[in-house]
């Protein structure tokens, strides 16, 4: 079982956790591999069996008197030596098999960027001092790591979504939420094209947990990402990740869920009443790109999904007001209700934690997005304080912490260079190493001593249209704004 650290959502690197999280995750995606795999060899198995067997039956009736011959003794000499070969062949099949796995898992680090470890798995196998494979890989290993160099860490940029957009024609359809989605969400078509343009420009996910550390104490150093030529990196993050009630029949994915595999993917209302189960949003679709493009994650790396808590988080109803049901219960929670007579607050948080826990294992990581998606640079010490202990009451068990907060509406505690403050020091008291706003500026990172900050890019409606210039660097607004969107986007305000 993968041991949860204090904060955070992956042990810290060089730790014995940190071995035993990454020895887990690269066996779960080598058996995936492997029965992958199987299944294709069974499906051209399957063509070949037919095949074969149309040629065998004109020729089945001269074998069957041939076959028929057969001295016994003969038989049983065979036996013995058939079982003693198979024997022979089980060892050996049992020995390529270790060492492949091996040579797999080692070059699944690799292509991710961890070529310590990397090498240092396959130097550790008993195979290794024999096996020209393994050897081979090491030298390959040890020469591209040589080209590495450290990345400058004010220089990394970070890119956001909101929930995308399955169906455009229910997202912009003229009621009032349309100018809304217009501005601020993104299509699966716009966030795949964005996608593969940013990974053919070099572009490479990383965590912000690599670019500055947190020790225990909260104190923060600057960390080190090494890439080879050509790779740049960047943090990727999605805000309200809840799928709320309002968005119900517009056009959006309605939850995450963890299929029979054990990958992480969608549910979706069709017209007819039916859910369908697929890739609907940026966590299952960053998945299935990570999978067939492993050197798009930073050893392992994936985004930030920030949660607020008062609908619930990844689609589940698991704040604590469904079931004590105050007065004040507004009239969406109130409908919900009613349609789900059947509601189990227990059983719609084991649900969420069973999602959580399965985004954590393929290096997902979660953020506050404050419980009640409030403007901190507005409300209150007071209110944050109250907002704060709901997060912590009713999110924080679910996705086992966090020391990440992005704020919600791109606001930001303060607007003075340097944090400091009441707001400050009380978001740092309950944890937070971690600080997001938005900025519409390539990079903006803040290293200190007690916090990391930066300013994180909206890839969405309102940015392609109105500022495509400020998107040049990661992509051609032009050639992926999709036509679905109604024109003019609407202004901000």
């Amino acid at each position: 079982m993968e041991k949860e650290t204090p904060r955070g959502t992956r042990p810290e690197m060089g730790t014995p956790e940190y071995e035993e999280w990454r020895r887990e995750v690269l066996e779960r995606r080598r058996k995936r591999l492997q029965k992958e795999r199987r299944k294709r060899l069974i499906a051209v198995g399957a063509v070949l069996v037919i095949i074969i067997g149309g040629v065998s039956v004109g020729i089945s009736s001269c074998r069957q008197k041939k076959a028929t011959i057969v001295q016994h003794d003969q038989t049983s000499a065979d036996t013995k030596t058939d079982s003693k070969t198979e024997d022979n062949k089980d060892s050996a099949t049992d020995n390529t098999t270790a060492a492949d796995s091996t040579l797999e898992q080692a070059e699944l680090l690799a292509q991710q960027y961890n070529y310590d470890e990397a090498i240092d798995l396959l130097k550790k196998d008993p195979a290794y001092s024999s096996d020209q494979k393994m050897q081979a890989a090491v030298k390959k290993y040890e020469e591209t790591k040589a080209t590495c160099t450290a990345w400058p860490l004010e220089k990394v940029t970070h890119v956001f979504y909101h929930i995308l957009i399955r169906d455009p024609s229910k997202a912009f359809d003229g009621d009032y939420k349309e100018a809304d989605y217009n501005q601020v969400m993104t299509t699966i078509d716009e966030f795949n094209k964005i996608t593969q343009t940013m990974y053919d420009e070099g572009y490479v996910m990383v965590s912000i947990k690599d670019m500055a550390k947190a020790d225990d104490n909260g104190n923060i150093t600057p960390g080190e990402i090494l890439l080879p030529p050509g790779k740049i990196p960047f943090v990727l993050s999605q805000d309200d990740v809840c799928y709320y009630h309002y968005m119900d029949g517009d056009g959006f994915a309605t939850k995450l869920v963890v299929d029979d595999e054990g990958k992480i993917r969608n549910e979706y209302v069709e017209d007819d009443g039916s859910v369908s189960v697929g890739d609907y949003d940026m966590v299952p679709l960053i998945d299935r790109f990570v999978e067939k493009h492993p050197d798009f994650s930073y050893r392992g790396a994936k985004g930030i999904v920030a949660l607020t808590g008062y609908n619930g988080i990844l689609g589940y109803r698991t704040d604590e007001s469904y079931e004590t049901r105050p007065d004040d219960l507004d009239a969406d929670k109130v409908k919900w209700l009613d349609e789900h007579p059947d509601f189990s607050l227990e059983k719609e948080r084991e649900g969420a934690k069973k999602v959580a826990d399965a985004m954590k294992a393929e290096g997902w990581e979660f953020a506050s997005h404050t419980w009640g998606h409030q403007n901190v640079g507005q409300i209150s010490l007071e209110k944050l304080q109250a907002d704060t202990e709901k997060f912590k009451k009713n999110v924080d068990p679910l996705i086992g912490g966090t020391d990440i907060i992005i704020f919600a509406f791109g606001t930001d505690i303060t607007n003075a260079e340097d944090y400091s403050g009441d707001k400050f020091e009380y978001l740092k008291g309950q944890g937070y190493n971690y600080y997001c706003n938005v900025d519409s500026s390539q990079y903006f990172v803040q290293i200190r001593d007690r916090y990391f900050r930066q300013g994180r890019r909206n890839l969405d409606g309102y940015r392609m249209y109105y500022n495509p210039e400020l998107l040049e660097d990661l992509f051609n607004a032009k050639d992926v704004f999709d036509k679905a969107r109604p024109t003019p986007v609407p202004p901000m305000g």
